[in-house]
């Protein structure tokens, strides 16, 4: 089982409307604990196509069968302030097309870069972030990029008209008032009732932390957090939206910390669903 990848000097010739593009974010330098998710969208692709799982979805989507979704390969992000200037002008250039994208991170300073490009096509957006951690910090250890600030940062540009986040266990008093100051709406892993709607309407993005899940479910990431999602139960979230898709990004796993691929098919069974999601 296997599909090609097509290069980004092709793209304007097979995106449009409908199309679905898939882009490797490779960036870890605003993480602050270890160095890995950079690692990840080759790990991730590498586990699709291993052969151990077919491209279907739960739904019963065929991604195999189907010609309207493209793995576009990795953005060459470069460092510093132009690696996220460069994150965002590729987003806007795929997303001109019509198309819908899911960006394979990478640490989760690239939501920022991402949601600059996305809320210039859909300005009244919501955002489900599904993770440990607010991610709201005003500065983490000096730096504003941090992948502990995305958020902050999305919240100041209003690039949502509304940020729920779901799975929260590790917020601080910081990060709470800074919660009430955006507006955000927090359901902390506590509060978390199974099968609860969100009333998530209208256009809808979604940025997975796969340190959301348990580490019992997902080792392979630099932050473990134990007491989080099951894989089954982020899998229902998902479900349960009843707004429109219009992008997704999946961060924060780092291979240097996996057990045999575990963590990497968890991100590929996300990975085919928000495709069938985007599909839509």
């Amino acid at each position: 089982m296997t599909r090609d990848r097509l290069s980004p000097g092709t793209l304007l010739e097979v995106l449009g409307p409908g199309q679905v593009a898939v882009v490797g974010v490779p960036l870890d330098e605003n993480s602050s604990f270890l160095r890995g998710p950079a690692l990840a969208p080759a790990r991730i692709r590498a586990a699709l196509h291993a052969g151990s799982m077919n491209l279907c979805t739960e739904d019963g989507v065929d991604l195999g069968a189907r010609n309207d979704w493209h793995d576009l390969g990795d953005i060459e992000t470069g460092s510093g302030e132009a690696a996220l200037v460069e994150i965002e002008r590729h987003m806007t250039k795929l997303l001109a097309t019509g198309a819908r994208v899911l960006s394979l991170g990478g640490d989760h300073s690239i939501t920022h870069s991402i949601m600059r490009a996305v809320a210039a096509v859909h300005p009244r957006l919501t955002i489900l972030h599904i993770d440990a951690h607010p991610d709201l910090y005003d500065e983490f250890e000096g730096s504003r990029r941090s992948h502990a600030c995305p958020f902050a940062r999305i919240m100041e540009e209003r690039l949502a008209m509304r940020l729920v986040q779901v799975g929260i266990r590790a917020m601080n008093p910081h990060q709470r008032q800074q919660a009430d100051r955006f507006g955000v709406e927090v359901v902390s892993m506590r509060e978390y009732q199974p099968g609860k709607p969100f009333d998530l309407y209208g256009p809808v993005y979604v940025s997975l932390d796969l340190d959301a899940l348990d580490p019992a479910f997902a080792p392979g990431v630099s932050h473990h957090e134990p007491g989080g999602f099951s894989v089954r139960e982020v899998l229902q979230l998902l479900a349960g939206i009843e707004g429109t898709v219009v992008g997704a990004d999946i961060v924060e796993y780092n291979p240097t910390r996996d057990h045999a691929d575990m963590t990497a098919m968890v991100a590929v069974k996300f990975y085919k669903e928000l495709v069938g999601y985007l599909l839509r």
